[in-house]
């Protein structure tokens, strides 16, 4: 090897370092200011989702602030009508939570031999440990109105910058794309710029709405279904089933399990029990290979495996929240890079 050669591999080895440690810092950045980051980056994709609604409001003459303002108000009418739709029936549920895990349990007995294998592998564990080693879990003793008064400031903060951060990112983000296209100094980068902005926002918009037609038909379907097979409080299994389809893979399988728990404290024998999330994971393969695939069509085709990258990513960075952003940051990356990256032909 030439020291012409030595020095180049050095150089591409520093390259990668610097690459590696920026990574590094970027999702140390975004673990820790979380609490601020969080909400603006859920305003952001929220807001590019509603922003074609604002800007028909603004061709019937109306200031970008108010048509911002119906936006958001527009927002919070949906989101407090799902809340009601949650609110009621899951108070009932929850407090049905004890009489599930009994039967849960009861269930678990039949496991004669799990239940043994299980036992011969904590005695083995505790005569690692020694014999003083008591396998229990110490909860502390704190008070729930403590907790609440703990982190109801911060989750109110949150709720608070969230709408603002999306007012103000409708209302202005055709401005944020015209300064960002006045410092381009030639007018290829200049329109390099404004179609990377008009395609990041048809592309999650198109998603994100697209996405909620296809769970609202979701929701409904199961609703009618659980309905059919005589399962309580239908309707709200499937608003849950609508809103945990968000979170493509997780979503469904959390949903599944939901399911499982109603039907160990609706049904009796195991085929009544699984009957309730065999029917919802038959509707959601439905879903997932016929419907949204015929609504999204080919040109937003994600790789499964990106998708799945992405979405424990988010979630293990912001939980519930980075697994709604997860597919969205995947659009607007792929928009900014079939933007930059040079095209054949």
């Amino acid at each position: 090897m030439t020291k012409s050669d030595f020095e180049t591999l050095l150089g591409n080895v520093a390259r990668i370092a610097v690459i590696f440690l920026g990574a590094i810092a970027l999702i140390a950045t975004l673990d820790i200011a979380q609490v601020i980051l969080a909400p603006i980056f859920l305003a952001i994709v929220i807001g590019l989702m509603f922003g074609p609604l604002s800007d028909r409001i603004e061709q019937a003459g109306i200031p970008s602030w108010i048509s911002a303002l119906a936006t958001v108000v527009l927002f919070l009418i949906l989101i407090a009508a799902a809340a009601t739709g949650f609110a009621v029936p899951l108070s009932d549920w929850l407090d049905k939570l004890p009489s599930i895990w009994s039967r849960l349990q009861s269930e678990l007995t039949d496991w004669r031999g799990v239940i043994a294998s299980l036992g011969g592998l904590q005695e083995q564990i505790r005569s690692v440990m020694g014999s003083s080693a008591s396998m229990r879990v110490n909860v502390e003793d704190t008070s729930t109105m403590e907790s609440v008064a703990y982190f109801a400031p911060t989750f109110m903060a949150q709720i608070i910058l969230f709408l603002a951060s999306m007012y103000f990112f409708i209302a202005t983000r055709k401005g944020i794309r015209d300064t960002a296209i006045t410092y381009c100094i030639t007018p290829r980068l200049r329109n390099g710029v404004r179609r990377t902005f008009d395609d990041v926002e048809n592309r999650v918009s198109r998603y994100l709405l697209s996405i909620t037609a296809v769970n609202t038909l979701l929701a409904f379907m199961v609703s009618l279904v659980l309905y059919l097979l005589g399962v309580p409080s239908p309707l709200l299994w499937g608003l849950m089933a609508g809103v945990l389809n968000y979170v493509i893979y997780i979503g469904p399988a959390v949903m599944a399990l939901i399911l499982t728990g109603v039907g160990l404290a609706t049904a009796e024998g195991t085929l009544a029990i699984l009957t309730p999330p065999l029917a919802y994971l038959g509707l959601n393969l439905l879903e997932a290979q016929f419907i949204t695939p015929a609504v999204l069509g080919r040109t937003m085709t994600l790789n499964p495996f990106l998708v799945l990258v992405s979405i424990a990513s988010w979630i293990w960075l912001w939980g519930p929240t980075g697994g709604f952003i997860a597919v969205p940051s995947l659009l607007v990356l792929g928009a900014i890079l079939s933007n930059i990256l040079p095209h054949e032909g």
